[in-house]
């Protein structure tokens, strides 16, 4: 059944985030909404599960994903739907009965600082649906052979992009060019550059 399993991950969810000390889940949804008030280029689940170890809390990196994932999804869900705080604890109830009420209190009180905020980031958002760059690597290379050359000896540049997808997620992309590539790639990057100063 799987609105049995939906149900048991959310109480699951619910039981990690009211297991939090209201400060931390205070500082755990800040991070969340500083995100999706688009001050900052992600939501950072290793980050969040440094603060609560630093502040003693032992939990499984899995776990901090999951209240990650909960707690975006909330936000989000809240911000597009226009909810109030009051609406945001009722809907929270609904789903689970597990909630504490320190916890709703926490979330009650962010939504009604935050939630015009997000709101008008998400109205920007939808017409920019779009990943941003946060961090790009790279190495150069050497092919030496391959399985249909013996001696190949053609250089290459390697690239790691670190993308913030429009979910928040965090994810890698990798590619190889050959110089040539590399060259034209370097220069239509200097193009926009020059045209980017010009605004």
């Amino acid at each position: 059944m799987p609105a049995a399993e939906e149900s048991h991950g959310i109480n699951r969810a619910v039981d990690k985030i009211c297991s939090l000390p209201p400060y931390l889940l205070t500082e755990t949804s800040q991070h969340i909404l500083t995100y999706l008030q688009g001050q900052t280029s992600g939501a950072d689940s290793a980050e969040i599960a440094l603060r609560l170890q630093r502040a003693g809390v032992t939990i499984d990196h899995e776990a901090v994903q999951g209240i990650t994932r909960f707690l975006l999804l909330t936000f989000r869900s809240a911000g597009k739907n226009n909810f109030s705080a009051d609406e945001l604890v009722s809907k929270l109830e609904e789903g689970s009965s597990k909630w504490s009420k320190a916890s709703l209190q926490t979330l009650h009180t962010l939504w009604s600082e935050h939630g015009a905020s997000v709101r008008a980031q998400q109205e920007v958002q939808s017409m920019l649906s779009i990943g941003q760059l946060v961090d790009m690597q790279w190495k150069l290379g050497m092919a030496v052979s391959s399985d249909t050359c013996r001696s190949l000896n053609s250089p290459y540049v390697s690239l790691l992009l670190k993308i913030v997808e429009p979910s928040g997620q965090i994810c890698q992309r990798a590619f190889e060019m050959t110089i040539p590539q590399f060259q034209n790639f370097h220069k239509q990057f200097k193009e926009m550059a020059a045209i980017m100063e010009t605004v």
